[in-house]
Parts: C-alpha cells; sequence; structure tokens
C-alpha cells in the first residue's frame, strides 16, 4: 500500500483540546525532559540524550520514544494508559478524551532507560485533524479496537488507512482487541483479530484495562522494537517483534489455564 506524506501544518484547525495536550516546548515529540542535558537526534526521531536526561516524573531515561493510542471512541485507550502508567483501572461506563492528552512512562529495557511519551486521542470525527497532525511524528501507534464491540472492529480498517496516508512509514503498529475480561458480551473472535492482524503484517495481541492482562507486555514489546532499532549493534540479532509478541503471549496465556 503506498504512503502519502501529508504536507498541512501542524496542530488542530481549531478544534478543542485538553489544557495539558499541546506541550509545544517539545514541539510534540518526546524529546528531552526538563532538567536534562541537551540530546541529539537519530535517523527516525528518537532522542539520544549525550547524558541521562531527567523525565517530568523526575525518572531518567536514555532515549525517548513517542507513542500514540487509537482507535474508535470508548474502546478503552484512556483505561489502557492510566491501567500502564499507574497500574490502576478507571471505573465508569464510558470515558473520553477531549482532543489530545498525553502521559510519560520510563521502563527498562533490556538494562536501557526507555522513555514512552504516550498519546491518547480522541476517537470521535471532530477530532480527526487533531489526530491526523501528531501522526507525523510517531514512532509507534497502538491501534484498538474493542472486542464486544463489532463497529470499532470493523473500523479497524480505515484507521490503517489513515495511519498509511498520515504517518511515517516505518512507524511500529500494533493491533490491540481491548476488553477481554468482558467475555460475555464478546462480539469479535480472537480469530478475527488475528486474520485482520495477518493481513496487514502487524502484531496482534488480546488486552484488558480491567483485569490488567497483557497491558504491561504491549507497551514493553512497543519498547523493545524501539530501542533495538535505535540502538542495535552491527552485529547484534535482529529483534523480531512479531515472534516476541506470539511467544509472550502465549506464555501468559499458559499461566492462566
Amino acid at each position: 500500500m503506498s504512503r502519502k506524506k501529508n504536507q498541512k501544518g501542524k496542530g488542530g484547525s481549531g478544534s478543542p483540546a485538553s489544557p495539558c495536550s499541546l506541550p509545544h516546548k517539545e514541539n510534540g515529540r518526546a524529546g528531552g525532559g526538563k532538567g536534562g542535558s541537551p540530546g541529539s537526534e537519530s535517523s527516525n526521531g528518537a532522542v539520544l540524550p549525550g547524558r541521562p536526561s531527567l523525565s517530568n516524573s523526575g525518572e531518567f531515561y536514555d532515549i525517548a520514544f513517542k507513542v500514540m493510542l487509537v482507535g474508535d471512541s470508548g474502546v478503552g485507550k484512556t483505561c489502557l494508559l492510566v491501567r500502564f502508567k499507574d497500574g490502576a483501572f478507571l471505573a465508569g461506563s464510558f470515558i473520553s478524551t477531549v482532543g489530545i492528552d498525553f502521559r510519560n512512562k520510563v521502563l527498562n529495557v533490556d538494562g536501557v532507560k526507555v522513555k514512552l511519551q504516550i498519546w491518547d486521542t480522541a476517537g470521535q470525527e471532530r477530532f480527526r485533524s487533531v489526530t491526523h497532525a501528531y501522526y507525523r511524528d510517531a514512532h509507534a501507534l497502538l491501534l484498538l479496537y474493542d472486542v464486544t464491540n463489532k463497529s470499532s472492529f470493523d473500523n479497524i480498517k480505515a484507521w490503517l488507512t489513515e495511519i498509511h496516508e498520515y504517518a511515517q512509514q516505518d512507524v511500529v503498529i500494533m493491533l490491540l482487541g481491548n476488553k477481554v475480561d468482558s467475555a460475555h458480551e464478546r462480539a469479535v473472535k480472537r480469530e478475527d483479530g488475528e486474520k485482520l492482524a495477518k493481513e496487514y503484517g502487524v502484531p496482534f495481541m488480546e488486552t484488558s484495562a480491567k483485569s490488567g492482562m497483557n497491558v504491561e507486555l504491549a507497551f514493553m514489546a512497543i519498547g523493545k522494537e524501539l530501542k533495538h532499532r535505535s540502538m542495535k549493534l552491527p552485529n547484534e540479532p535482529k529483534f523480531k517483534l512479531h515472534d516476541y509478541v506470539k511467544k509472550e503471549v502465549k506464555g501468559s496465556s499458559c499461566c492462566r489455564s
């Protein structure tokens, strides 16, 4: 599939956004945190500090990336982010993000401190122009659907079309089927998610923001892939994201059985 490059200016066209959604000092990129030293930028846009930088949370990191959560409104993007960031679940029938918001978390990936600046996007159509503007400098995209909502799954192909049009050509994409804790309400089979992911050549797993199932794994897998791309040594074996996800998901399934 060919990819078009959008030439529009960054930012929305007057669309509302939450107060903390537009940190212009970082230029929309997971850049050097406050208090850190100026860093260099690798060819794929990852920030490589000359020495460990300090994130907004006060935690040092070695390298930083921008990750976006995308998908229809109501699929659980905000709940997934809060579960990963704070280890908590946001109770409530419907939690909606207005515009764009983000949170930072530093992971220890094979001895390297990797900061993920995770952007939570609104799925409503009126905020799509805002979301499009943020695709361009994203290093990874987690594309979510709700396993209890068939239409959110049916819309995945439309989201992938947008991603291919606006995002970088080498952006990392992972497909997540969320809300598997609601097994009695399931409307999308796991096999259907696996089939769609295979069709588009992206890794896939099912998650639950409520129980925490595979949430940490999804972000860790993304962190490993991005860290490897930026810091791979000439003779180091290539990290295979698909294989890693399959192995870890299979392992976690065995533990639950």
